[in-house]
């Protein structure tokens, strides 16, 4: 008898531990994959507070980073990052501080990793650093030659372990970048190819454990060809790293940045994106991984816009971003002057970056150099002018607007300098017709591509044909006669004729590809002073789109089209 209860007991025993093991199997199964997350802003450009779209508020420092901290709740396996220019170029906010506002504001909203593009070297390689020393996160460039002879605090790449998995973020500067600043801006620091630069620093954090790579690079889409694909420098990047579709060795994700343009799409198995420019829109990215291997099985974006409206803005970026305010307000939101009509950036063909066609913003302001200096001509590069003049109705805004009833529309100190915040000085000199002439075909040599060099004149009107090559585009130009038409004198484009010319130093010193006449320009006055000057001697301005730039074509290349 007491066998058989032994016999029984020992039976009991090892059914409870069955049982026991199957339920713990099923409570806690075994991870299969991991999810991680990557949130990007490209282009932010200092842009602290919303952007004003339609009636809608998008973006901003404090509502970015309302929306990250919810992503993040919902999956703290996330990097959060941005590629190149979150400084440089910035609203008055965070210009007139030096641009220390943007950095401590992205030190609030999370960033963990940023490249250098061309505009963080706006200020040069010592102001450069300073912001770089108060970073919280890691600046990452491995195409910089030189780069550590200029710069501490910068790695050709950072790891992160998120969840188990180390993930290499590879950062990359545009190749383009040093003609885009002043010269002088990089130091002795050069950027090289991008790609060679990618795939070693790929080699290095493979061997360094990475088993996620992903490159940030100041490169973008600057276009699509008729049958929908893309082009630009973000896709050539993608196409030459990945070529041999390696997968043991291919870069998995590629994020643009640059050209304002939204895209996304697999290209020789990498998913490459690029959002829109200063926050009007963020990426949120999803990487699966099998959790055993941490082998990439799956990969997706989102691209999201965030609205003000939907979410409660963070308090203590919002407290930032209000302290510099303050300080500004008095200095700034002072109303200087109006307009008869809205003078915004976009252009008259409907580039939102006012590089395609003449526009009124670009108007203005090559009227005010030509009036205050009594030049012949007055020329502006399109990229140097980086907002509207006039306040939006709503007021707020980047240049500290009141709220009003328009027409007119008001124009406020802090609105001229967000139009010209790099702090150029306007300069006059001489030039015979065969150099204003190649001035103006290094201009349009982009076209049909939108690019910052493109020219906003006063004083001359002039044709070209998108269909010749470039440099031998120009077709003729004129005068602007006394009541702004286009029907002066013609402009002799020859060695022969002499003319004084009022532009920009940025330009004058070889910037955006134009001629260097550094050996004999004259300085005056820093350009933003100069447009204030004019609008608060006009008190009241109304200009118009005159036809002052003129596209042909004889061809299939098509000239942008002026918008009703």
């Amino acid at each position: 008898m007491k066998t058989r209860r032994q016999s029984l007991l020992v039976l009991l025993i090892a059914l409870m531990t069955l049982v026991s093991a199957t339920g713990a199997g099923a409570a806690a199964p075994q991870q299969e994959t991991i999810d991680i997350q990557i949130l990007n802003v490209s282009d932010w450009h200092g842009q602290l507070d919303p952007l004003v779209v339609g009636t809608a508020q998008v973006g901003g420092a404090a509502v970015l980073s309302a929306y990250f901290q919810a992503d993040r709740l919902a999956n703290p396996n996330t990097i959060t990052l941005t590629a190149g220019d979150a400084f440089g170029a910035t609203p008055p906010i965070s210009g007139f501080f030096g641009d220390v506002p943007t950095i401590e504001a992205m030190n609030l909203m999370g960033f963990q990793v940023d490249t250098l593009g061309n505009h963080n070297f706006d200020g040069g390689i010592a102001h450069l650093q300073s912001l770089i020393d108060i970073a919280d996160f890691q600046y990452v460039s491995a195409n910089l030659e030189n780069r550590d002879d200029n710069l501490t605090g910068v790695e050709d790449f950072k790891i992160f372990d998120v969840a188990g998995v180390k993930v290499a973020i590879i950062g990359l500067t545009n190749p383009e970048a040093p003609t885009l600043v002043f010269p002088g801006s990089f130091g002795t620091s050069t950027p090289t190819d991008p790609a060679k630069a990618a795939l070693k620093a790929r080699n290095a954090a493979k061997d360094a454990g990475a088993e996620l790579v992903i490159v940030i690079c100041h490169m973008g889409v600057t276009g699509f060809n008729p049958d929908g694909s893309p082009y630009g420098p973000l896709i050539d990047l993608a196409k030459a790293v990945n070529k041999d579709n390696n997968k043991s060795q291919k870069i998995d994700v590629i994020i643009g940045d640059h050209t304002d343009i939204q895209f996304s799409g697999i290209i020789n198995g990498a998913l490459v994106y690029e959002n829109r420019s200063k926050g009007l829109t963020y990426a949120k990215a999803k990487l699966t991984v099998n959790a055993n291997n941490h082998k990439l099985v799956d990969q997706s974006v989102q691209f999201v816009t965030p609205f003000a409206a939907t979410i409660t803005a963070d308090p203590a970026v919002a407290a930032l971003v209000q302290s510099y305010r303050t300080q500004l307000t008095p200095i700034l939101g002072t109303v200087i002057g109006s307009s008869t009509v809205e003078v915004l950036r976009t252009d008259s063909c409907g580039n939102s970056n006012g590089r395609l066609c003449e526009s009124l913003v670009g108007n203005v302001t090559a009227d005010a150099m030509r009036e205050h200096y009594g030049t012949d001509f007055a020329i502006t590069n399109s990229g140097g002018l980086r907002n509207r003049l006039t306040c939006p109705t709503a007021g707020g805004g980047d240049g500290f607007c009141p709220v009003y009833i328009a027409p007119p529309y008001k124009i406020t100190r802090g609105q001229v300098l967000a139009v010209l915040p790099f702090g150029n000085v306007a300069v006059t000199l001489s030039v015979n017709g065969a150099e204003l002439k190649s001035m103006l075909e290094n201009g349009v040599s982009s076209m049909p591509g939108a690019n910052g060099r493109f020219p906003q004149v006063s004083g001359l009107c002039f044709t070209y044909n998108i269909q010749a090559t470039a440099g031998n585009r120009i077709t003729g130009a004129v005068r602007q006669a006394e009541d702004g038409s286009c029907t002066g004198d013609p402009v002799d484009l020859t060695s022969a004729g002499t003319y004084t010319i009022a532009m920009n130093d940025f330009m004058a010193n070889g910037g955006d590809g134009y001629p260097n006449f550094a050996n004999r320009m004259v300085t005056r006055e820093i350009l933003d002073q100069v447009l204030a000057d004019y609008i608060t001697a006009a008190g009241t301005i109304s200009p118009s789109i005159q036809g002052r730039i003129v596209c042909t074509t004889t061809g299939v290349t098509a000239c942008p089209v002026v918008q009703p």
